[in-house]
């Protein structure tokens, strides 16, 4: 499942990057870095979300919901922070759209998670 779960999310990662390069290039007014730091930090959530909740595996059901949830409220945290320092840093040049299409990267890497671990935890048990 280890590598399943790996596959699917750099795959994520790669076509998200290509839509962003494309998006970069019609509409320049995107900004392709915040984008890409933000697609980056949301991989390396999810991958770390994933090590987190395999650690729980095997133990009671319990352990692996308070597995679940650390990880999705730490993925949240530092979601939540990183915008705020978008914000406090470009205060005066703030694309909106560019946050929206965060809160998009969010919710793909999230519910692309959480199919592959609820999938992880019917297969063990």
């Amino acid at each position: 499942m280890k590598k399943v779960f790996t596959i699917y999310i750099v795959s994520i990662f790669i076509i998200l990057s290509i839509v962003f390069y494309v998006l970069q290039m019609q509409i320049p007014t995107f900004r392709f870095a915040v984008l890409e730091a933000g697609n980056a930090i949301m991989m390396t959530l999810s991958l770390s979300a994933f090590f987190i909740v395999q650690k729980q595996t095997g133990k009671s059901g319990g352990a692996f919901v308070r597995g679940v949830s650390g990880a999705s409220f730490l993925k949240l945290m530092v979601c939540m922070v990183a915008v705020l320092v978008y914000v406090a840093l470009n205060r005066s040049t703030i694309h909106k759209p560019s946050i929206f299409i965060l809160m998009a990267i969010y919710l793909v890497y999230s519910a692309t998670e959480t199919v592959l671990l609820s999938k992880m935890a019917r297969t063990i048990k």
